[in-house]
This record gives structure tokens, C-alpha cells and sequence, in this order.
């Protein structure tokens, strides 16, 4: 397997009549020596502290009369040209380590060659854009954030987004197999317990666009290729405050790598099932525009999903294949931003365990926006997306012994989606910072199925429906102190619910169509959010947050109902949204020159009418459920969180969650109150253990654990604990290329 890195930087070629104009000039001036300080030319190169080259760094050069950049190219060489100045400060950031500033004056030569070593960055120095939803210190927010940098994605055995996020301690989805096996029906995200189901609790963003499903709420993983990925943001704790419904329990940002990085990265490998996989990224700039190419293909023929001990001669494995492509382009506007469109498409398909149960996903995305910055006016962010879906579906009856099954049902769901946001933020002075905005969203969906009984096509039936969303939110980010940092926010959203029906026909046609339309539905929700946070000392802080959060329910679970085995799940179009109240008091504190890092905090959150599915009856042919609004639960716990750089080549990091999550009203069933709620864990672990020298090797390995948790509602069917281990090697055999070995569940865990 091997992983292939290069990097290359189109930098601004003036035309010959420019070029001849300004060398005549020079040596005109030069003439002149006498009148004019020297000219310089400085250039260097930046590494890290294993002498490994940055690629991407910015590195700008300041002086009293000017201010110039330059982006470090594929062996983080960087060159400024002509400098008329002896005296400057030379700054220079990149993701993941810390910034360096050096005071540059002139030597007694016209050339001088720099050696600039980053330190990794400490996690209170890294930035997160998603938590405040404007560029904002994790040290300076009382958010909940963990950040996957570009090295943790780099170095995790896993082949998946999702698989690569099980690092952060509470996030889950629906249950505990992944996007390579799993139906995508299943891959909602839950984060600290709240209401897992097939829909996600929690908004996921590529570069601040949702790519959750437009009608069920789940999520298409491999969407974003790996290698455009530049870092991962993950903020934990209710964020419709600021981003409306669908974060009810917080937000995921895939932040994308940025073209002006100049870089060409390639990634290939194949692994055991049948799995080969292909990930690529490009991008460069020339004057004033910019573009990115982004592309994924991946297979694995999967494994059989039932225990040998059941299996029967319908069981195969569920293999799954995906193919992704992403091209942007944009132009900057002077120094003021820029404008982008970006076209993506997507396509997937699933054999999910049996011969008769696969799936095929196909979606496009078009969007567009710009980023416009006014010294006086501050900074606008305007982003517009439409998409469009089609996801088919085939489901079975198995016997009793699972040597035969048949046809049930064969699902069509076309969906489209429109969707518009824009911001405003602007900091007045260095004490406060403004955001506010407006968010608009409308969906379209529909089920359109076939019936089968005993093989023959019974029954043709169709529903489904609009959902129109508007929401306004602001946010005021006020520093009362340098030690005290006060957050208020606020955000108010009206949703209806209209067109909607369902139609049934029963097959061959002898009777008309029987159409059923449902009432036009409309609410209304008010998510505040309080936060605030004190730094006893430069190295410990206190943080407190209150807030209230609600998701509306998707189209899919309103007019949609499935079958998966001998399990019917039916649609319900009367739910109504889930609203979340909650809040959370933590602690953070660095040792050792900020080597050691800790985060320790306690969370607490009820849900009011939390969406789930609700046992009906149950036989031994078929267990009938129904998505239903409970009456409360509750999930609380704490965190902890830990970071360590032991040496240079050595880091370690870590995180425990401990989560009470239960039922505790439910009137219409109250022999579900004070049970747990399906697929929570009371205990998660996570560990992760590092050593990276570049020139050399670097080993990782990924740990997590996960205490009993139950797959139903009324706690019937237990799942074990786990434990589950993997690791990485790499090598780098130079000039950008590397070869790596991954081994995923070395426990051999079930």
C-alpha cells in the first residue's frame, strides 16, 4: 500500500513588457545606491521539529511600510524577492503547530537563508471556526471542541471518515458498524447519548455546507474525499443557537484543504475482503484564481454479517462500493475575499447481507458563495447549495432458518433540497465580536414503493411531502476582561410541513387509487445560548454553558416506513420536533510548558419529545415498531480528555466518557420509563499513541473500548462489551512518496 504526497506552487508570472519595465527600473535605481536602502533577497525553509518540510505554511513579511505573503511549496522552501527594507518581523503559521515570529534585519550580504522549526501546536492553540461560527480560539470558547488535525487523519488505520472519528470520545452512530458494512439508513450521528437513531443528532458540514441527507438525516461518509480533508472539527453539546435544527447535539466541520496550498496528494491501498481504495487531491493558483480537484473510489466485498452459528444459505456478505468527485473553483476579489462555485457528485451502492437486499445511492451538488472583507463594514459570508438525490431500496422476509427469502418491497426516494445562508460578523475593537445571520432551507422528498406477497407485486404506494425552513441568529462574543469571556446567542426558526400525502394502489389495478392528504403542519422554535469563560491563570480556565436545541423531524421519519429482516418500522406523520435543554460546567488546564493538556467536563441535557422507535407488537415472523415522540429523557455525564507530548517524535492522547442516558417519561408506554436508551454505552474509551519522525518511521495506534449497550427499547436484546485496536506504520522513502501498513480490530473483536 502506498501513499504518494507532492506538492507544487504556481506563483504570479508578470507579462515580458512588465518584467523589462521593473529591470529597467531596478537598474536605474540602483544607479542611486547612495539615496536608497539595499535590496534584499531572503528565502528559507520550514520544517518541523523531525526536520521534515511544511508544506503550506504561510509566512509573511511585515515592515513599516509593507506587508508581503508567501505559502512554503512542496520541500517548505519559501522566497521573498527584492526587499527594500532593513528591518522586518517574519511570522509564520501552519495548521497544527504553533506560530513563530523572528525579527529579520539585513546582513551584510543581498541573500540571506532562514531555518524556521514549528513546535506541534498544544490543542488550546488550535483554531476552530465551527464553535462560534466565526474564527475563534479553542482556548477562547466554552465549547465542547475536539480538532482531528491533518497528522491525526494521516496516521489512523482507519479507511473511513467515520471510523476515523470513532477517536473522539461520544460520537457514534446509529450502531456500532460502520459506512463500509452498515445500511447508510443507519449512519446517523449521535454525540453524548442523544436519542441515537437512523437521523442524525448532529449537523455535519463540509467547508460550513450540510451534507446530512436531505430526507432521512444520515450521512454519506466518503461525500468528502479523504485526501481534501484538512482537518476535522467536532463541537459537542446543543449548537442550534447558531445553526438551527439537525444540531441538536452538536456539529461536526470537514474543513477542506485550500487550493492556493499548491499541493498534489495521492493515496492508494488494498486490504483484505476484496478492498481497494483510491483517494486523490489537487489544487493550485494562478493570479488571481484558484482551483481544486478532489476525487475517491472504493470497494470492499464485505463479510457476512450474521454469526456462523445462524447463518444460513440466503446469508452473503454486505459489500459496498462508492465513487466521489469534487472540483472547485474560485478568484479572489483584490485583497477584499473571494467568490466559488463548487460541483460535487456522489455514487454508492450496497449489498446489504442477503441476495435480495441492496441499496443504490446517486447525488449531485451545486454550490456557491463568497467571503468579502470590509475594514468598516466587516466580514460577509454568503453560501448557496441545491441538491439532488435518488436512493433505491430493496427489503425481504427471511424464513426462520435463513435458507430462503423474498421479496417484500423495492423503494424509490427522490429527493431535492435548496438551501441559502448568509453571515455577518465584525469584532468592535478587541473587546467584542459581532455575529448575525439568516438561514433558509427547503426540502422535497417522497417513497414511492412496490409491494410483494409471495413474490407477486401486490400493492403500489407513494408518499411524502415539503419541509420549508427559515431561521435568523446572533451572536455577541464579549471579552468583559482578559481573563472573563462572556458568549450570548440566540436563534429563532419557523418550519411548515405542506404538500404532503400518501396514495396506495392495490396490484393488478382494479380499484382506484386511494389518496390520503395530511394537514399543512408549521412550528416554531427559540434555541438561546449562554456561555461563560474565566482563565484563572495562563494555563487553567473555567467554562459554563446553558442552552436550548431542537431538531424537527426529516421527511423520511414523517412519511417513510421500512423493513429490515423480519423488523417492519413504520412512519409516523404526526411527530413533532425534539427540543433539547441542557448545560454543561468544565475545567482545562496545561502542565509542562503546555506539553500536557487536560479537559475535564460535566454535561447534563433533557429531551422533550425525543423521536424513537417504539415496539409495537412482536411475533415470531415479524416485530412491527413505530417512530414515536417519547415523553423525556435525559443523558448526562462527564468527559475527560487528555493530550500529551512526551518527547518531539512521542505524543499520546486519551478520553473517558461516562453517560447515563435513559428514558424517564413516556405516558403512552410507561413500561419503557426508566429503562436505557437503545445503542448507549454507559462507559466509552478511547486512546491514541503516536511516534512520528519523517525521515524515518511512524507508528500509530488507535484504541477504543465500549461498555454493554442495548440494541431495542425495551432492553431485550444486549450487545457486549468490546474493545477494539488498531495500528499503523509508515515509511517515507523520499521526494513525497510513503509506504504504509494498516491493521484495523487487531482484537478480532465481534
Amino acid at each position: 500500500m502506498i501513499r504518494h504526497a507532492q506538492a507544487f506552487r504556481l506563483n504570479r508570472v508578470p507579462s515580458a513588457l512588465v518584467a523589462m519595465s521593473l529591470l529597467a527600473m531596478s537598474l536605474a535605481l540602483c544607479s542611486q545606491a547612495d539615496a536608497l536602502q539595499g535590496t534584499h533577497r531572503i528565502e528559507g525553509v520550514v520544517k518541523d521539529q523531525a526536520g521534515a518540510p511544511i508544506v503550506g505554511a504561510d509566512v509573511t513579511l511585515t515592515s513599516t511600510a509593507f506587508s508581503v505573503k508567501q505559502i512554503t511549496d512542496g520541500e517548505g522552501r519559501f522566497v521573498f524577492e527584492s526587499v527594500q527594507t532593513d528591518r522586518g518581523i517574519i511570522v509564520v503559521n501552519a495548521t497544527g503547530f504553533s506560530k513563530v515570529e523572528r525579527v529579520w534585519t539585513a546582513p551584510d550580504g543581498d541573500r540571506t537563508a532562514l531555518n524556521i522549526v514549528l513546535a506541534p501546536a498544544p490543542l488550546s492553540s488550535q483554531m476552530t471556526v465551527t464553535a462560534e461560527r466565526t474564527e475563534t480560539r479553542v482556548s477562547d470558547t466554552a465549547a465542547s471542541v475536539a480538532v482531528l488535525s491533518s497528522e491525526d487523519l494521516a496516521t489512523t488505520a482507519a479507511l473511513t471518515v467515520d471510523d476515523a472519528l470513532r477517536q473522539v470520545p461520544g460520537f457514534s452512530l446509529f450502531r456500532r458498524s460502520g459506512s463500509r458494512t452498515a445500511n447508510p439508513t443507519s449512519q446517523g450521528v449521535s454525540l453524548r447519548g442523544v436519542g441515537p437513531s437512523g437521523a442524525s443528532r448532529a449537523v455535519v458540514l463540509s467547508d460550513g455546507i450540510p451534507i446530512n441527507d436531505p430526507f432521512g438525516g444520515w450521512v454519506y461518509w466518503g461525500r468528502v474525499p479523504r485526501e481534501a480533508i484538512s482537518r476535522i472539527e467536532v463541537v459537542q453539546g446543543g449548537a442550534s443557537s447558531l445553526y438551527g435544527t439537525d444540531a441538536l447535539g452538536g456539529v461536526i466541520n470537514l474543513i477542506t484543504r485550500d487550493p492556493r496550498e499548491g499541493a498534489l496528494s495521492f493515496e492508494a491501498s488494498y486490504g483484505n475482503q476484496q478492498t481497494p481504495d483510491v483517494s486523490f487531491f489537487t489544487g493550485g493558483s494562478l493570479f488571481q484564481w484558484a482551483a481544486r480537484l478532489s476525487a475517491e473510489a472504493f470497494h470492499t466485498d464485505g463479510y457476512v454479517l450474521v454469526d456462523d452459528a445462524e447463518r444460513g444459505r440466503v446469508d452473503t456478505k454486505a459489500g459496498a462500493e462508492h465513487t466521489a468527485l469534487d472540483l472547485t473553483l474560485e478568484r479572489l476579489i483584490s485583497d477584499k475575499g473571494r467568490i466559488f462555485v463548487r460541483g460535487s457528485i456522489f455514487g454508492e451502492s450496497r449489498e446489504n447481507g442477503t441476495p435480495l437486499q441492496t441499496n443504490n445511492t446517486y447525488i449531485r451538488q451545486v454550490s456557491f458563495g463568497n467571503d468579502l472583507q470590509s475594514a468598516r463594514a466587516g466580514l460577509f459570508n454568503t453560501r448557496a447549495f441545491a441538491v439532488t438525490e435518488t436512493y433505491d431500496q430493496d427489503f425481504s422476509s427471511i424464513a426462520a432458518d435463513r435458507n430462503s427469502e423474498a421479496l417484500t418491497r423495492s423503494q424509490r426516494v427522490p429527493a431535492q433540497e435548496v438551501g441559502f445562508t448568509t453571515q455577518w460578523s465584525r469584532a468592535a475593537g478587541s473587546f467584542q465580536t459581532f455575529v448575525a445571520g439568516v438561514d433558509f432551507r427547503e426540502v422535497r422528498g417522497a417513497s414511492d414503493e412496490l409491494g410483494f406477497t409471495a413474490g407477486k407485486l401486490t400493492l403500489a404506494v407513494g408518499s411524502g411531502g415539503r419541509e420549508r425552513t427559515v431561521g435568523l441568529f446572533a451572536e455577541d462574543i464579549i471579552r468583559i476582561t482578559p481573563r472573563w469571556l462572556l458568549t450570548l446567542g440566540a436563534r429563532g426558526d419557523h418550519w411548515r410541513n405542506y404538500d404532503a400525502l400518501s396514495s396506495s394502489r392495490p396490484l393488478p389495478a382494479q380499484t382506484p387509487v386511494t389518496v390520503t392528504k395530511f394537514p399543512d403542519r408549521t412550528e416554531n422554535a427559540f434555541s438561546p445560548r449562554v456561555s461563560l469563560l474565566h482563565k484563572l491563570t495562563d494555563n487553567v480556565s473555567l467554562m459554563v454553558s446553558g442552552y436550548r436545541s431542537f431538531r424537527a423531524p426529516t421527511l423520511n421519519e414523517l412519511y417513510r416506513s421500512f423493513r429490515v429482516g423480519n423488523v417492519l418500522t413504520q412512519a409516523n406523520v404526526n411527530l413533532r420536533a425534539e427540543r433539547l435543554t441542557g448545560g454543561e460546567a468544565g475545567i482545562s488546564a496545561a502542565a509542562f510548558d503546555k506539553k500536557l493538556n487536560i479537559r475535564g467536563t460535566f454535561f447534563w441535557s433533557e429531551i422533550v419529545r425525543p423521536v424513537a422507535n417504539v415496539t409495537l407488537s412482536v411475533t415470531p415472523a415479524l416485530i412491527t415498531r413505530q417512530r414515536q415522540n417519547l415523553g423525556r429523557t435525559r443523558s448526562r455525564g462527564v468527559d475527560i480528555e487528555a493530550e500529551a507530548r512526551l518527547t518531539r517524535t512521542v505524543s499520546v492522547s486519551g478520553g473517558y466518557q461516562l453517560i447515563d442516558a435513559s428514558v424517564l417519561k413516556f405516558p403512552a408506554n410507561t413500561s419503557l420509563e426508566g429503562l436505557i436508551i437503545p445503542q448507549v454505552p454507559r462507559h466509552l474509551f478511547t486512546f491514541q499513541a503516536r511516534y512520528s519522525n519523517s525521515r524515518r518511521l511512524t507508528v500509530a495506534i488507535q484504541g477504543r473500548a465500549g461498555s454493554t449497550q442495548f440494541d431495542d427499547d425495551q432492553n431485550v436484546f444486549p450487545l457486549d462489551p468490546y474493545f477494539t485496536l488498531d495500528a499503523l506504520a509508515s515509511r517515507s522513502l523520499g521526494k513525497g512518496v510513503e509506504v504504509f501498513g494498516a491493521f484495523e480490530n487487531l482484537t478480532g473483536e465481534r
